[in-house]
């Protein structure tokens, strides 16, 4: 038998357990907890209102969280089906998963609210509160609403609103500025789908407050999301991130949230269409950030491009025809050229994964194409594939391509005589190779290092104004030149790799030929990165347990691998933020790095080696990922 303390102690747990889920509507489980200890009968009356056996629940000598769970889940699911803020193809979904009693996808849809992390929101679609619906993204978008009507009052502040291709995207797009029209706040509506980096910068240019672009980026086509940019174009950082995310966690009614006539918002001017301008302003900056001017030997170059579907479909060959590039040399996948979130002709649209480049190859094969581009729906990634010399093409990982273009940039400005080496940075993500930081350290450039997320290179250009930002590179194909705009872009990405691969062909070498003289003179690096996929609330919970096992490793599971240190990023480190990083580092200098994805359901593991030869880089890389395959 327990006694009162633990009984007590344990449904305290239970009832955190509930008010943690129950923050989307003021729900009767709650009021009904906060009263278990008072048994008269003004404290008993609420407990007629919950549909199932609640006093069951209550008499139990302690409450088990699972049952807790189950019963939260289905008095969601039963809101969902019938209250009248919610439209008929909601109600009629879930119903008819409450008809069919599927607990466990129920379970998946309403055990906890989607989660408003520091990015925004990043869900599959659907109904429910754990799902990208319009409801969701009301909650969203009135949380940030509220955070902006605080920091500027009466000041007139402004959202940018960007879309991609995904299912629902418009649509969200249209509901997030009905809600910022309902609560005063001017939203630019994009007038069709934009790279997400066009969002970044037409912020900046229209000197807004915000921005909000709908998008998932490489997800699989079940997602969809709400990213968040602030007035300087880059991705929220703290304190706007935590205190945009207490406002959206404060909103407990959803049928409270104001939402605007969107046709009576446009003949007031609280929502205004944009397009054809910011594309020419955004268009010019990218033209801007050449290194070397594009000769007349660029007819020479032919060149395959993919957008998988996605938002680069227009810009990236307009902007290759503007840099000189002939339209005929410039040859477009025409099965993934129609926009179409559904994404059919691949399974996932990740210009990381080499499934995606299948059918670009085979343009690329037909035509004996020197360079193969493809970006991820919201054009901020960009994968390449060049011609090697045994008349096929490789495939460049992300930390090839970073390493490629800071040699092509530094050694190009340098040869101009524009590279102010006391002044100059390069900024990179702890996850990107340390080949970036060899080529650096040869010009004379600070390489500086920062957390995984292009969002804190955006914030390191912000808070280092007077500094030369030459180059920004992340290993997951993320890149910016310039200042124009705070996050990567691959619509500029694809403008400098074509720049480049003319320079060097025009000079009788190649893109391929120009990273094995690299590698020669910096030494072989080869990195690998393993994902791990964990969905649901177990997948969840996995990965939390993963991590903290992680941090107490044997040295016997390592073997001979001579561990050095672990650095846990969570105590903070070299003055960066605290994160769930951990970072494992060996006597030659090898690393692996182990993060949760903050986008995806998964866990991620980098393994990082130098070595003398590719023979030697490669084996040393692979004792690594077996060792770590024990843990």
């Amino acid at each position: 038998m327990l006694s009162s303390v633990a009984l007590k102690d344990d449904f305290m747990n239970s009832r955190k357990l509930a008010m943690s889920s129950c923050n989307f509507f003021s729900s009767p489980i709650c009021a009904a907890s906060s009263l278990v200890f008072d048994k008269s009968p003004a404290a008993l009356a609420p407990l007629a209102r919950i549909e199932y056996n609640t006093l069951n629940l209550l008499e139990c000598q302690y409450f088990d969280k699972e049952v807790l769970m189950k019963k939260l889940v289905y008095n969601r699911a039963k809101q969902w089906a019938a209250l009248p803020v919610f439209d008929d193809e909601t109600r009629l979904e879930i119903q008819s998963l409450i008809d069919s009693a599927d607990m466990n996808e129920l379970t998946d849809r309403f055990y906890r609210q989607l989660e408003f992390g520091t990015g925004g929101l990043r869900g599959v679609l659907g109904a429910g509160t754990n799902r990208m619906n319009i409801y969701t993204v009301r909650i969203a978008s009135y949380g940030l609403a509220r955070y902006l009507l605080s920091l500027y009052k009466d000041m007139g502040a402004a959202v940018c609103i960007a879309f991609d291709s995904r299912r629902n995207s418009e649509l969200f797009a249209r509901e997030t500025a009905r809600v910022f029209a309902a609560s005063g706040i001017k939203s630019y509506l994009f007038d069709a789908l934009r790279p997400v980096p066009e969002l970044s910068f037409c912020v900046r240019y229209k000197r807004a407050a915000a921005g909000v672009c709908i998008t998932a980026s490489h997800n699989p086509p079940e997602y969809n999301g709400y990213k968040v940019f602030f007035g300087d174009g880059g991705q929220v950082v703290p304190p706007h991130d935590l205190n945009i995310i207490t406002e959206v966690n404060n909103i407990t009614d959803i049928s409270g949230i104001p939402v605007a006539s969107f046709e009576a918002a446009l003949e007031t001017g609280l929502i205004e269409i944009v397009g054809h301008e910011i594309d020419e302003a955004y268009l010019s900056e990218i033209m801007g950030q050449s290194v070397h001017p594009v000769n007349q030997n660029n007819h020479s170059i032919t060149i395959v491009y993919t957008p998988l579907h996605g938002t680069g479909y227009r810009l990236i060959p307009e902007i290759l025809k503007r840099k000189g590039f002939p339209a005929s040399n410039i040859c477009l996948v025409e099965e993934q050229l129609r926009p179409d979130g559904n994404f059919p002709t691949v399974q996932v649209p990740n210009p990381e994964e080499r499934d995606t480049f299948a059918i670009a190859l085979q343009y690329a094969s037909r035509t004996n194409a020197d360079i193969v581009l493809a970006t991820d729906p919201d054009c901020d990634r960009i994968g390449v594939a060049v011609k090697d010399n045994n008349a096929g093409h490789i495939l460049l990982t992300g930390n090839q391509i970073g390493a490629l273009l800071t040699d092509y940039i530094l050694t190009g400005l340098s040869e101009a005589g524009k590279l102010k080496s006391s002044n100059s940075a390069v900024v990179k993500t702890i996850v990107t190779t340390g080949l970036i930081k060899d080529i650096c350290d040869a010009h004379s450039v600070e390489c500086v290092e920062l957390l995984t997320g292009f969002k804190y290179i955006g914030h390191w250009i912000k808070n280092n104004p007077g500094r030369d930002f030459i180059f920004g590179a992340e290993e997951s194909y993320g890149y910016l030149r310039g200042t124009y705009a705070r996050d990567k872009d691959a619509v500029l990405a694809a403008s400098l790799i074509c720049e480049m691969a003319s320079y060097y062909k025009s000079r009788g070498s190649s893109i391929y030929d120009r990273l094995q003289q690299i590698y020669t003179k910096y030494g072989y690096y080869c990195e690998f990165l393993s994902s791990i996929t964990m969905k649901g609330q177990e997948g969840q919970k996995k990965i939390i347990s993963i991590m903290n096992s992680l941090k107490t490793v044997p040295q016997k599971l390592l073997g001979s691998l001579k561990i050095q240190e672990i650095k846990d990023y969570k105590d903070g480190i070299a003055g960066l933020p605290r994160s769930n990083v951990l970072s494992f580092v060996f006597h030659d200098g090898s690393k692996v790095v182990v993060r949760p994805s903050g986008t995806e359901p998964k866990i991620k593991c980098y393994f990082m080696v130098k070595g003398a030869s590719q023979e030697a880089a490669e084996k040393r890389n692979k004792e690594l990922q077996e060792a770590f395959k024990l843990i």
